[in-house]
C-alpha cells in the first residue's frame, strides 16, 4: 500500500454541512474524543460502515487525497493489526476529492460507490 492513497470518512450529512460552511472539518465526535480524525482505505471502508455505522441513514462518504495531507496523516495499527489513517489535523476541505450519499439496501446494509484504493 503506497502512504497515499485516496482515504475515506464516514460522516453525517449534518456534520459535514457543518465543514462545508467552516471551510474545515475538525470531526466527528469520536475524532475529537481520540484526538484524530479516523480515515479508512477502500478496503476498510465497508467494514467500518458495518460496525461503526450499522443501519444508520443520512450519511456520506468522503474522499479524501491522502497525499494533500502531508505529515499530519499518519498510518496506525488498529482493529486485528491492520494500518488506519489518521490525520492528526483538521481536515482542509481543499484534499475533498468528492463526496456521495451512503444510503442503505433493502437489507439496511449501507451502498458504496465506486471506490479506488
Amino acid at each position: 500500500m503506497t502512504l497515499t492513497p485516496t482515504l475515506y470518512k464516514i460522516v453525517t450529512e449534518t456534520l459535514w454541512q457543518e465543514a462545508r460552511d467552516s471551510g474545515v472539518f475538525h470531526g466527528a465526535a469520536i475524532d475529537l474524543t481520540d484526538g484524530f480524525i479516523h480515515f479508512s482505505t477502500a478496503s476498510q471502508a465497508i467494514q467500518t460502515a458495518a460496525l461503526h455505522f450499522a443501519g444508520q441513514t443520512g450519511l456520506l462518504l468522503v474522499a479524501v487525497d491522502g497525499a494533500a495531507l502531508g505529515d499530519k496523516l499518519i498510518f496506525e495499527p488498529s482493529r486485528g493489526g491492520d494500518l488506519f489513517p489518521h490525520l492528526y489535523a483538521d481536515l482542509p476541505l481543499s484534499a475533498v476529492l468528492w463526496e456521495k450519499p451512503l444510503p442503505l439496501d433493502a437489507a439496511g446494509k449501507h451502498i458504496f460507490p465506486d471506490m479506488k484504493p
